[in-house]
């Protein structure tokens, strides 16, 4: 067969087996993979050096799915180049259990790089992995070896490019000169609604340029010659990404959907399947169907992706032997293997009474650390003085420094937790972000597909309450400990002092398998007296008992960072009125969780009926550790612009409001 007909016969073969699947479905997309099938097919089989054969091969080109709506896209390309994703699976599109769910969804199908479906996090995240790749290269490449060099490509849509995410991290991307990655954009004008002139009439070619991008056309994405200059030349610029606007038809080849809206989101029904066939030369009568001529071309092109890999095993062999140091490190970063030598660097705050920000403290574990930890990169949404994310013996990673470790966000958060995904996901570093908590609310998108695809990024979340101050309540989070607890998986530590704080950091550098945030003061907070109560090692179990009277107790006090103080001061009260207590603190529910029921039990008796949880935000959830009998002391408002001692005042966060709180419960359960 000529080898323009088997190239045509093999892009239809990707497009069908998405249409069949979406129909088999009854649910999907299958306009954009009909339109984007010559694209997935060119980069997989000419460009893309991968192989099926070992999906985590370091020097692998990644693909993107922003456009994470045309899954069947992804799958069935991945399919035909031997990934192990089987026939079976592409007919369970769609259904429980399977791999293969309406959107890409990372640890699932195989060579799925991340998951994709909201709209721009895709693009945020091929930032990201830039980012990684250019910071690792900095570490391992040599001028004679690079060891890491392939780039990262992807497929955004008019969706992607409408979500304020793509906007940020392509802003950062075009600034950091990220010339490795190389995006298609597929321009077919549809949306859900209808025309994207419905919303959409911006110039893209011309943003993309002010943002320092390369931009390049492929007037028709069936003529494959077009892809390839393009594809090229984004190869040939090393010093800004590339975006390929790609004229599609979105359900190309169904005769009364092709350029439709009603081909976006919906099955195109038995009878327009049948006459797409007919109108693309494809057997209408043949459902999951892989024509000989394209099972043996992909057959033969296996070599060719195993060869990929290993002449890079050979390349890095000789590395080994001219850099053995460097070789060793690089193998050890990507398996997670950081040694010992960080947890012993770790500081101790013995200043007992000294009052300390645990912000300020975070910043003190990182620069402890960060000598040990060579890939350990971060910074801040343009806070970095007020999250003291910086490590002071390391530069500013920037266009002409990839080594800098300091990573400066600008006021894009929501660019950030894409970002951060994406650098996770490529894996070898450790990323961490910062900005004030309220903030998360910018990046809860991201956080939760963090969580979803199981990777670790690190929160740090300064300013964690109304103990903020003047800055008042459009920056003091009332809500957002509930909020960001209420994702499934994410691992929320609020440190009651300086110590808990290193303690939490040790857990979010142990932890992998989803985010850890950190929630943090600006204020000041005493150093617990560890002479008095028991370890801040007990942190990493969620809650322990921090200090009790000597008899039982008829209460427990609950509380969570720097409350924990107040619940102290409300105990040593007690204590001198007779009244035996509790203290727990309680920085991390998702660690308490996880722990034994025998040991739940030991900090929170179930015969102990006085309960009182003090945490300067809603009580919503504390409802499960104060059972039926106990009380919240909580905000359940919107804060206010003051100095921070006026507000807990206020807001009845002072050891006369707690005791007072103690003695009137306990009076009640008397009479219960």
């Amino acid at each position: 067969m000529p080898e323009k007909d088997l190239q045509q016969l093999s892009i239809n073969t990707i497009r069908f087996l998405a249409v069949d699947a979406v129909q088999k479905a009854n649910s999907g997309h299958p306009g954009m993979p009909m339109g984007c099938a010559p694209i997935a097919y060119r980069l997989y089989t000419k460009f893309m050096k991968h192989n099926p054969a070992n999906r985590n091969w370091l020097n692998r080109d990644r693909f993107i799915l922003s456009a994470g709506h045309g899954s069947m896209l992804l799958y069935s390309i991945l399919h035909l180049c031997g990934y192990k994703i089987s026939m079976d699976d592409l007919k369970n599109f769609r259904q429980f259990g399977s791999i293969t769910p309406g959107h890409p969804e990372f640890g699932l199908a195989p060579g799925v790089e991340t998951t994709t479906g909201p709209l721009g996090q895709g693009f945020a995240n091929a930032v990201g992995m830039a980012i990684a790749q250019e910071y690792l290269g900095s570490l391992f490449n040599k001028q004679d070896v690079q060891i890491l060099d392939h780039f990262i490509y992807g497929i955004c849509s008019d969706g992607d490019l409408m979500e304020g995410i793509s906007h940020e991290a392509a802003s950062l991307a075009g600034h950091l000169k990220l010339g490795k990655i190389i995006l298609f954009y597929d321009d077919n004008g549809i949306t859900i609604d209808g025309k994207t002139s419905l919303a959409f009439s911006e110039d893209v070619k011309k943003r993309f340029e002010a943002y320092n991008w390369q931009v390049l056309n492929v007037d028709d994405v069936n003529d494959l010659s077009q892809i390839d200059r393009a594809v090229e030349e984004g190869q040939k610029e090393t010093n800004r990404p590339t975006l390929i606007i790609t004229k599609t038809h979105i359900g190309f080849g169904s005769p009364n959907k092709q350029d439709t809206s009603s081909a976006h989101g919906s099955p195109l029904g038995e009878e327009e399947v049948k006459l797409a066939k007919k109108s693309l030369h494809w057997d209408e009568n043949k459902f999951f169907y892989i024509p000989d001529e394209v099972a043996d071309h992909f057959s033969i092109m296996k070599s060719t992706f195993t060869n990929y890999e290993n002449e890079w095993n050979k390349f890095f062999e000789t590395y080994k032997k001219k850099y053995p140091a460097e070789a060793e490190q690089f193998v050890k970063v990507f398996n997670n293997e950081f040694g010992d030598e960080w947890k012993n660097a770790l500081p101790a705050f013995t200043k007992y009474g000294e009052n300390v920000p645990t912000r300020n403290a975070s910043g003190s574990v990182i620069n402890a650390i960060a000598k040990h930890l060579p890939t350990l990169i971060g910074g801040s949404a343009d806070l970095e003085p007020s999250n003291n994310t910086y490590i002071k013996e390391s530069a500013k990673f920037s266009a002409e420094n990839r080594n800098g470790r300091n990573f400066h966000f600008g006021i894009r958060e929501h660019g950030m937790g894409g970002i951060l995904n994406g650098m996770a996901l490529y894996g070898g570093v450790i990323p961490y972000g910062g900005t004030f908590m309220v903030f998360s609310d910018y990046m809860r998108p991201s956080i939760r597909l963090a969580s979803l695809s199981g990777v670790r990024p690190i929160y740090v979340f300064t300013h964690d309450s109304v103990g903020l101050g003047e800055d008042g309540p459009t920056h003091q989070p009332i809500e957002h400990l509930a909020s960001l607890r209420a994702i499934p998986k994410v691992v929320v530590i609020r440190p009651a002092d300086a110590n808990e704080t290193v303690e939490a950091w040790k857990v979010a550098i142990e932890h992998k398998a989803s985010p850890v945030a950190l929630a943090l003061t600006r204020q000041k907070v005493p150093v617990l007296d560890r002479t008095k109560f028991f370890s801040s090692e007990n942190l990493v179990k969620g809650a322990y008992i921090l200090v009790q009277s000597e008899n039982n107790p008829e209460v427990i006090l609950m509380a969570s960072g720097s409350e924990v103080s107040l619940a102290v001061e409300a105990y040593n009260a007690l204590q001198s009125e007779g009244i035996n207590a509790r203290v727990v603190s309680f920085p991390s529910w998702e660690l308490f969780e996880a722990q034994s029921d025998e040991y739940k039990e030991s900090v929170l008796p179930k015969l102990i009926k006085a309960r009182i949880s003090i945490e300067a935000g809603v009580k919503q959830g504390w409802e499960k550790y104060l059972g039926d009998y106990g009380k919240a002391i909580s905000i359940e408002k919107f804060g206010a612009s003051a100095p921070y001692e006026v507000l807990f005042n206020e807001y009845g966060f002072t050891k006369e409001a707690v005791v007072q709180k103690v003695k009137s419960l306990i009076s009640k359960l008397k009479k219960v």
